[in-house]
Parts: structure tokens; C-alpha cells; sequence
């Protein structure tokens, strides 16, 4: 029972790293607000929303391994591949944004470019809508663990 409760203290953990950090990145991608240290800045905090996913796959998959329902009751559950679906689809939409902050950093680095208007806008727009599916994860995840979906 400790090691269901450490594994579900470390997820929730990893869940609230991640809104935290991609909130920031949102509130960090303004048009009206880009700067050298802004993009700096982005190029960490995404750093560690990219943690903080790898971080919340991992300790997902330990509590479906090693918790106390196991794996046959996790994998048999649809409510499971939707979350993972989900996760998924988050972690395809931030592949842009990881990118462009990357690109944002080397052109800073090498001639001191910021980003244009445009270009900020619509890495903005994806942010948001990695933003907007991630609350659907563990709306998945409460049914889930209610034993809806088996």
C-alpha cells in the first residue's frame, strides 16, 4: 500500500509539474513580450515540461506495473488507452513548439534575431491547444480509477 500511495504521489506530482510549466509556456509566448531572455527562458521551461512528461509516463506506467490492481486490470480498461491516446496527441503538438524554441534560441545566439510576430503567435496557438487536451487526461484518469470503462 506505500508503494501504491508513492506511486500516486509521484503522478500527481508529474501532472502538476506539467499544467505548471506549460501554463508558463503559454504566458511566456506573447508577441508583446518576446525578448532575449524570454526565449532563454522558454528553451527551460520547456525543458522541464519535457521532463515532467517523461516523468508522468514513467511513474503511469509503474503504478500500472507494480500498483495494486495490475497490469491485466489497467491494459483491459479502454478509459487506459485513452489516457495514453491523449498523451500522445500532447506529446505530438508539443514537437513545434519544442522546435521553434530551439531555432529561437540558435538564431538569437547567432545574430541576435527574436522571432516574429507571426511566428510567435502561431507557436502560441499550438502551446494552447497542448494546453487545452492536457485537462482531459485525468478526467480520463478519475473514471478510470472509479473502475468505469472495464
Amino acid at each position: 500500500m506505500i508503494l501504491e500511495s508513492l506511486l500516486a504521489y509521484l503522478h500527481i506530482l508529474a501532472i502538476l509539474t506539467l499544467v505548471v510549466f506549460i501554463s508558463s509556456e503559454a504566458a511566456l509566448c506573447r508577441p508583446e513580450w518576446m525578448n532575449a531572455k524570454t526565449v532563454e527562458r522558454l528553451v527551460t521551461v520547456d525543458r522541464i515540461y519535457g521532463i515532467a512528461a517523461g516523468v508522468l509516463f514513467a511513474t503511469g506506467l509503474a503504478r500500472i506495473y507494480f500498483g495494486v490492481k495490475g497490469p491485466d486490470w489497467y491494459w483491459s480498461n479502454w478509459l487506459l488507452h485513452v489516457k495514453i491516446a491523449l498523451f500522445v496527441v500532447v506529446g505530438l503538438l508539443s514537437i513545434r513548439p519544442t522546435l521553434r524554441f530551439a531555432q529561437w534560441r540558435r538564431a538569437l545566439h547567432a545574430t541576435g534575431a527574436l522571432p516574429g510576430e507571426d511566428e510567435v503567435r502561431k507557436v502560441r496557438k499550438q502551446v494552447m491547444l497542448q494546453a487545452h487536451v492536457i485537462p482531459l487526461i485525468p478526467l480520463a484518469a478519475v473514471f478510470l480509477a472509479r473502475g468505469f470503462g472495464g
